[in-house]
């Protein structure tokens, strides 16, 4: 039996209203299953990747992933040999670059924690910042208070602006705001050193709103640039969408990392070649100052560069605008959201909450091992050079993030559920038994500490920035991911008060448990948007604003996508893959023939938007052309035209 596709014959036209018969030639139904069934997704008899058997599954993944993997070291190795260096600057200009504004929030937010015992360290500057005689106490932890709340107002605000300006004004804003307070701290004193704090915290306050709003730009801008920009999904979004996403993102730990660096080197620099206390105030000033000199240096380039040379950034929130006929803020789909991906918040602010707990509360406890190990020191060497080994075994966990996030096998999903329970069981531990840990078995304890933030990075660090914009649609995207980072750092917050108030002991009681939290909350709310095609998620998006969620077939609602709590809700019932492929096919007839509708206006001079000649292959144009109804009606009127 012939299979004549999407345009089976029907019986005499009486009515002038049926599609020409059209039989599908074998060029038309492969470019049909390329563009609806790519093989990175569907097998060669159309089967998703997610319908398969267990077997089937790891099979089809495995091969595939090790295609593109031969694919793109072949690619690197075409890179070298035509020019060594042009893989670095491919990293540089893909991952370095976007990430810009998180280097800048690692190196920043974890200076605080470093300058202070330097300060703490310098004779003239005991007394302010070590006995509090000349310095208020309340001013002194406002410092780390300030830069949280800071970095808060900024992810809510500019997560705002982000969808109502664009993409684009929000990172220039971003790295304006970063510069100027970079300079603020570079230049803060007073004319007693209370006033000094007091002007310190501030800059760090309006550091942290450049920095705050650094996280929904990066994460949507970074995800957005990583869609195609024609009507067809790229493989590059599909297989490597979270990965560009991280590599963005694990300039965190590159910041933390050069700041360490850098402040070494100052020391020695300014302190006569030596780390040794007692510092002289002249040292500790230029080490100060000239640390956070350097980093404005390369912001005020970043401003540049997002100015002139990301112009594009906002183009995907544009695109998502025109079709929903909204130009400012979309504040349907906001309420919307809330009632449709209600419990998806759930999962990503409190994971995110849950995560920065862990993240900073680690943090809390690198004191009590390190003093455990090197014994009673007045030097800050041996404490820095922990904390840049403590960075480096973050900095695998942030790779090896980025390396596996994309794989269908293991993604998001088990990476941060994972993540979270590592994490608890290497703090539940020592926990129960600290008075062992901190003293006998205190190599035990460091190897765990190390562990823990090695899980933190491979797991829900990483993933938590990556899904609080993905699960998302895109006129709210930079919202939801703002609300999301502004939770988390609530998270932060709370860490880092609680350590004002708590002994080591009683921290080790509490923190442990945000890891199993963490875990459930990712467990029952977060879905799996490992393999789905963002595209498909947009779609799905355009029946719910269009009041016609049970119309919607495709993968972005198969059971594999979808959360526990959304499965038992039902949500998934209306999957269907074969409807859902007729129903592409209706949607790309209905883009062609707007298309041409276009294109038929300019021919004759209308005013209007410009049509896409690219807009799909010549065959399924063609294909489009012989069985459009609307095509041969606008034919036939230009016959009978030139009949008369």
């Amino acid at each position: 039996m012939t299979d004549y596709g999407p345009a089976a014959p029907h019986g005499p036209d009486m009515t002038g209203t049926h599609n020409p018969i059209h039989q599908v030639t074998e060029n038309e139904r492969q470019i049909f299953q390329y563009l609806i069934r790519p093989d990175d997704m569907y097998d060669e008899n159309g089967v998703y990747w997610a319908d398969m058997g267990i077997a089937k599954r790891i099979k089809f993944v495995t091969n595939y992933d090790n295609k593109e993997a031969a694919r793109e070291l072949g690619g690197i190795g075409r890179m070298f040999k035509a020019d060594p260096l042009s893989p670095i600057a491919y990293y540089f200009r893909n991952m370095v670059l976007p990430g810009a504004g998180l280097g800048l929030e690692g190196y920043v937010l974890f200076s605080i924690g470093n300058i202070q015992p330097m300060f703490q360290a310098q004779g003239s500057f005991q007394t302010c910042w070590k006995t509090y005689a000349i310095c208020d106490p309340n001013w002194i932890a406002a410092i780390a208070y300030l830069e949280v709340v800071g970095i808060i107002f900024g992810q809510i605000i500019v997560g705002v602006i982000g969808d109502w300006l664009g993409r684009r004004w929000g990172l220039i804003q971003d790295a304006v705001i970063i510069f100027l307070g970079l300079i603020m701290l570079t230049a803060s004193w007073g004319v007693t050193q209370n006033g000094w704090v007091i002007c310190y915290a501030w800059s760090l306050f309006f550091y942290g709103i450049g920095v705050g709003g650094e996280y929904p730009m990066t994460a949507t801008s970074g995800m957005e640039n990583a869609v195609g920009s024609g009507k067809v999904s790229t493989k590059e979004d599909r297989l490597h969408r979270g990965r560009k996403v991280t590599s963005a993102f694990l300039m965190q730990g590159w910041g933390q990392f050069f700041n360490q660096v850098i402040l070494i080197l100052l020391l020695f620099i300014f302190h006569h070649g030596s780390g040794n206390a007692p510092y002289s105030q002249v040292a500790v000033q230029w080490v100060y100052r000239v640390s956070f000199a350097i980093p404005a240096v390369g912001t005020l380039w970043l401003v540049y560069y997002r100015t002139y040379k990301m112009k594009s950034a906002s183009k995907q929130l544009l695109a998502a605008k025109k079709k929903q006929n909204v130009t400012g803020y979309d504040t349907q789909s906001l309420k919307m959201t809330f009632t449709y991906f209600g419990p998806r918040l759930i999962a990503t602010a409190g994971g995110w909450f849950a995560n920065d707990m862990f993240f900073y509360g680690n943090k809390l406890f690198q004191s009590v091992f390190i003093a455990a190990i090197i014994g009673p020191t007045t030097s800050l060497i041996p404490n820095w050079l922990y904390n840049l080994l403590n960075v480096g075994v973050s900095l695998v966990g942030y790779y090896l993030a980025s390396f596996l996030i994309d794989n269908k096998l293991y993604g998001r999903k088990n990476m941060q559920m994972v993540g979270f329970f590592a994490a608890f069981l290497l703090f539940v531990i020592p926990a129960f038994n600290y008075s062992y840990y901190s003293k006998a078995g205190i190599h035990s304890f460091q190897a765990m500490y190390f562990l823990s933030s090695f899980f933190n990075q491979f797991g829900p660090n990483c993933v938590s920035f990556l899904v609080a914009a993905e699960v998302y649609p895109t006129p709210i995207r930079a919202t939801a991911h703002g609300f999301s980072a502004a939770v988390g750092k609530l998270g932060a917050l709370t860490a880092a008060v609680m350590g004002s108030y708590t002994t080591t002991q009683q921290k080790f009681y509490i923190v442990p448990w945000f890891g199993l939290i963490g875990m459930l909350l990712t467990w029952v709310f977060l879905p799996d948007t490992t393999g789905l095609d963002l595209k498909e998620q947009e779609r799905r998006w355009q029946y719910i604003r269009a009041g016609r969620e049970a119309d919607y077939h495709g993968i972005a609602v198969h059971p594999k996508h979808l959360s526990l709590w959304e499965r038992f809700r039902g949500v998934g019932k209306h999957y269907n893959a074969d409807l859902d492929y007729q129903q592409k096919i209706e949607e790309m007839r209905s883009e062609w023939e707007a298309n041409e509708a276009l294109k038929y206006s300019e021919k004759h001079g209308a005013d209007g938007e410009d049509f896409d000649s690219e807009l799909y292959p010549s065959d399924v144009s063609s294909y489009f052309e012989a069985t459009s109804q609307r095509h041969m009606l606008a034919n036939n009127e230009k016959i009978n035209g030139a009949d008369t």
